[in-house]
């Protein structure tokens, strides 16, 4: 089972248009797909779920359908927090959110401050999100200090930029998802998905059901994550591990 589960829900607005709708229609039904997504992670003790919400490349779309994204943003955020407190899940909003307006920018912060002891399921939204910007904005507290005095600068590390980037305190994701049947990760945590094994779903978000989740976890847990290592040294970590434990 894997402890983080990144997903890039796609296909909202085909699943819309196939249905002779507006795209926005794909989005508002997306959002119970999100829904589902957090009570399958729970019942199955996955301990983080990043979903990549907005990208920061999403505000080239139609005004129209932006405007109707960070309303139902608002709303969701609205009406589910109370939801997503009562069972224990802890919401954090990951991205530059001061592009968002100030009222969605407060309703952030309240949503955040109530669920911020919850430790059933981390359930990160990335929202005017870029895997670019994570690792830009990274580099500049790096070099702010640096600048400052703080930090020397043959102390920038793989492990001090790591500190700095998004998601810094949970486990890297294990698995990203990508639905819609389209094959890139568009931007996304670049950084953070170095080692996740990676699947490909031909399911619209919409669609993304319980069984389609079921079916990607069972996917990850038939592959060998070596990390560099040869198979042979895998065997051996983990035979080396038993023998330990018997100890």
């Amino acid at each position: 089972m894997p402890r983080h589960v990144a997903i890039i829900m796609d296909g909202n607005g085909r699943w819309a248009q196939l249905r002779g709708k507006h795209r926005t229609y794909g989005h508002k039904a997306g959002a119970e797909a999100v829904r589902a997504a957090v009570a399958f992670c729970r019942k199955r003790g996955i301990e983080a779920l990043t979903l990549f919400a907005f990208s920061s490349e999403n505000w080239k779309r139609p005004e129209q359908e932006v405007s109707v994204l960070m309303e139902l943003f608002f709303t969701v955020l609205k009406r589910e927090v109370k939801k997503l407190h009562k069972h224990n899940v802890r919401l954090r909003i990951i991205g530059d959110v001061s592009g968002f307006s100030e009222r969605l920018q407060q309703r952030i912060r309240e949503a955040e401050q109530l669920t911020a002891e919850n430790t059933a399921l981390q359930l990160n939204i990335a929202a005017n999100y870029g895997g670019r910007w994570d690792i830009s904005q990274a580099a500049r507290q790096l070099a702010e200090r640096v600048a400052a005095g703080q930090l020397r600068s043959d102390e920038v590390t793989e492990t001090t930029l790591g500190e700095c980037m998004q998601l810094a305190d949970q486990p890297a994701p294990d698995l990203l998802i990508r639905t819609g049947g389209e094959h890139r990760i568009s931007n996304f945590l670049l950084w953070q998905l170095a080692y996740a094994e990676f699947y490909f779903s031909q399911v619209l978000w919409p669609d993304f059901n319980d069984r389609e989740f079921a079916a990607a976890i069972a996917d990850f847990s038939c592959r060998e994550r070596r990390f560099g290592l040869t198979s042979e040294q895998i065997q051996q970590a983990i035979l080396d591990t038993d023998v330990t434990a018997e100890e």
